[in-house]
């Protein structure tokens, strides 16, 4: 099989496997947690471990999700170089093609059910609705707003309810955070790819 083609085939499941192995080098989540019990002294959320982890797991995958739209944002929505003609978005049914090959390997990657497939799936759905409503107000926030995401909203729930405000402007800078590891994490598998072209 030619390089070209096998590095086409590849593309979807390099960038899941890239993703999830750089949420868990990075420590995205573990990061988040710590930095928001120590900046508001909520050392209660840390005490019980079975607890702690409890959280850690769920906004891990909070953390994916948001990582995922953004990634798969990155490759299928935005403009890409085509050689000497002007920048294109991928085409639709490339992108859906893309997506598709992405969602079964991260369900491999991960080692989820199909119900765990499904449910990924469906709140994947909705994140990216969610962010077409919030793209279409077009408002732009000061900086010290938190930001207009589902997992801004999820993970201020989920992490600590009681103080939402201070919950939701930590979960606004750790989705910063994500959002640039999606960016950084995409670009070195599309060079990677361009590179094997190349070659």
């Amino acid at each position: 099989m030619p390089r070209e083609k096998q590095n086409g085939i590849d593309a979807p499941g390099e960038l899941a496997q890239r993703i999830s192995e750089a949420l868990i080098r990075e420590r995205v989540v573990p990061r988040f947690v710590d930095s928001y019990v120590v900046e508001n002294g909520r050392h209660a959320l840390q005490v019980h471990a079975s607890l702690y982890r409890d959280l850690l797991s769920l906004l891990q995958r909070e953390a994916l999700l948001a990582l995922t739209v953004r990634a798969l944002a990155i490759v299928c929505n935005e403009p890409q170089p085509a050689g000497k003609s002007k920048p294109r978005p991928m085409p639709r049914r490339d992108a859906t093609a893309f997506r598709r090959k992405f969602l079964a390997s991260l369900t491999r990657q991960q080692g989820w059910t199909a119900g765990d497939a499904l449910d990924f799936q469906r709140d994947l759905q909705m994140y990216e609705e969610l962010q077409t409503r919030a793209a279409a107000k077009r408002r732009t926030r000061k900086p010290y707003e938190a930001a207009d995401h589902p997992f801004v909203d999820r993970c201020a729930f989920l992490l600590d309810s009681s103080f939402m405000e201070n919950a939701r402007l930590a979960a606004s800078r750790a989705l910063t955070g994500i959002e640039k590891l999606a960016v950084a994490v995409t670009e070195q598998v599309r060079g990677e790819r361009v590179h094997g072209e190349q070659r």
